[in-house]
């Protein structure tokens, strides 16, 4: 197993730069950290390019054959981890994404939060759903924060990227979709009628909610009631109520 020492070895360079939305585009190429996403990582369909271990870390899982790995610096692998603490251990990984398919999909509108994004994945893949939609606005699917909120249903997840998320939506709907867009305008959402055993759901901007563009091809605006103070809901929160409504 190779050593590396040095924060300013080529390798090591490389590494970091996935760190950046421009590094992981340039090298289709994105990095996980953490003894439990790596273990979810190597277990995935996901191909793994290398796997780096701090020089102090003690794998306790077996390491995968064929797979390059190498044996970083305290101050090398600091240099390439995103976390504070880092905890060790480290994979790099290939961008490979399926086209969702299946009845139950999602579809996020500029949902720009990390912190939202990964966690509405998370909640999607316990709740059942089928895959995930992204608009080209989104927070980056790769970056650190979203991949860490995920807690490792990235891998278990199918996803799209649409440039015309409008033109998606409507291409789901001729095949028999039913389009269902959470808004504060909406229909009240547990009185819904007419939603089709397969169906999308569209959560919205943080701030602006679902865009008109968007809005405009779905076959039911819908709400979640609000009987006490607030006046709406976390995105994350609103689209955890409604998929698990939606699947019950």
């Amino acid at each position: 197993m190779e050593l590396i020492t040095s924060a300013k070895n080529p390798r090591v360079l490389s590494w970091k730069s996935l760190r950046e939305r421009k590094g992981r585009e340039a090298s289709d190429a994105f990095l996980v950290e953490g003894t439990r996403m790596v273990r979810e990582a190597l277990a995935s369909d996901f191909p793994v390019l290398a796997l780096l271990l701090r020089e102090d870390y003690v794998p306790d899982f077996p390491l995968p054959a064929g797979v390059p790995a190498f044996t970083l610096s305290e101050h090398a692998f600091s240099a390439v981890a995103d976390t504070r603490t880092p905890q060790g251990v480290a994979a790099v990984l290939s961008r490979r994404v399926l086209p969702p398919d299946g009845p139950k999909l999602l579809a996020l509108d500029a949902v720009q939060d990390p912190g939202n994004v990964g966690t509405i994945i998370r909640t999607a893949d316990a709740a059942g759903f089928d895959g995930v939609l992204l608009g080209p606005e989104c927070a980056d699917l790769f970056s650190p924060k979203v991949l860490r909120s995920t807690m490792g249903s990235i891998f278990r997840m199918c996803f799209a990227f649409p440039a015309d998320l409008p033109a998606a939506l409507r291409s789901l709907r001729s095949r028999g979709y039913s389009v269902l867009s959470s808004q504060l305008d909406g229909d009240p959402f547990f009185e819904r009628q007419g939603v089709s055993s397969s169906f999308v759901l569209i959560v919205g901007n943080e701030g602006n909610g679902v865009s008109e563009a968007v809005r405009a091809e779905a076959t039911h605006r819908l709400r979640l009631p609000m009987r006490g103070g607030a006046e709406s809901l976390n995105a994350a929160v609103a689209a955890g109520i409604m998929m698990y409504d939606l699947v019950r």
